[in-house]
């Protein structure tokens, strides 16, 4: 076969190959670098105004959150949203009755509008492996886009399946093909501070007075009074919850602020947003058109070139 015709088939091939790789994209994720029910309770909407996930006002120290979505989706389509919530494996931390309890977890997925939890019967077996006691609850009754998950066990769960369901603006005119954002939140261990400001014994307490420490009480619910007298004379008792390692002596000399447990927290919750987009067929088609009529043109074009050569060289030019 001759060369020319070879390297135009090759250049052919080329141009169907990045096809492929564009349509490939719908399918294959690309990584990206939480009780949410307190959130659910307290607040409207996950989200504040500035962007920050609400989560984050109870659960301040701050972690990695990693988020895997497909580029693009097809209408009409169900696809894997996935949040991984690394931490290191066999974590404890200080439960609410002072005892040490594994880490739990929890994640939202913020939707664009439209896009929902998928219904059972459209899970694959493989997502329903992967989900398997999973509860998954929209945010509230109307905002279906908007899914929360936990507490679940951290151990098993570092990695979240959501089963999301695209819209179809063929059929709803509500919605557009285009790009859409997806903000994720997730959070491993106990928050430190209350919705009502309160803190829990998952935080690091301080003194509120300045002066020295006259004794430390174990009270007969758990909790501990740390007795302070100023220099007033005035004494001061700070009361720390069950569970609090204290780091402070009698007759020590603390000023206000000086810690006087240590910092239990080994959590922390971290946020990110993505992008999907929610690809037209008609565009996949004409895409596929093209680039099959690109190919076919220059295939032509090497055929022609050909036969014009073979021409010449028998009319002698």
């Amino acid at each position: 076969m001759n060369k020319s015709l070879i390297s135009a088939m090759k250049k052919s091939l080329a141009l169907i190959g990045v096809l492929f790789f564009t349509v490939n994209l719908i399918v294959f994720p690309v990584p990206l670098n939480a009780y949410p029910f307190w959130a659910q309770q307290n607040y409207d909407s996950p989200r504040e105004a500035t962007g920050k996930i609400v989560c984050a006002n109870c659960h301040l120290a701050q972690m990695p959150t990693i988020a895997e979505v497909p580029q693009s989706v097809g209408a009409d389509s169900v696809f894997k949203a996935v949040v991984k919530i690394p931490y290191k494996q066999d974590l404890k931390e200080i439960g609410a009755d002072g005892t040490e309890v594994p880490l739990q977890v929890g994640a939202v997925v913020m939707l664009p509008d439209g896009f929902k939890l998928a219904p059972q019967e459209r899970w694959t077996d493989e997502i329903k492996e992967e989900t398997e006691g999973v509860y998954f609850t929209n945010y509230s009754e109307e905002k279906d886009n908007i899914i929360i998950v936990g507490p679940l066990p951290g151990d098993n769960n570092k990695e979240i399946i959501f089963p999301v369901l695209s819209p179809n603006p063929s059929k709803n005119k509500e919605y557009h093909y285009g790009k859409y954002s997806i903000h994720v939140g997730a959070n491993r261990g106990r928050g430190q501070v209350y919705p009502n400001g309160d803190k829990s014994n998952n935080a690091l307490f301080n003194a509120s007075v300045s002066g020295k420490i006259e004794s430390i009480q174990t009270n007969e619910d758990g909790t501990y009074s740390i007795n302070i007298l100023e220099e007033n004379g005035e004494l001061i008792s700070d009361l720390l919850p069950i569970g609090s390692q204290i780091i402070v002596r009698e007759s020590d000399v603390i000023n206000a602020g000086d810690p006087l447990t240590s910092d239990p927290n080994v959590g922390g919750f971290g946020q990110l947003d993505t992008e999907v987009v929610l690809q037209s067929p008609i565009r996949i088609i004409g895409l596929i058109a093209f680039f099959l009529g690109v190919g076919l043109t220059q295939i032509l074009l090497v055929l022609k070139k050909k036969q014009v050569e073979k021409v010449q060289a028998a009319e002698g030019i």
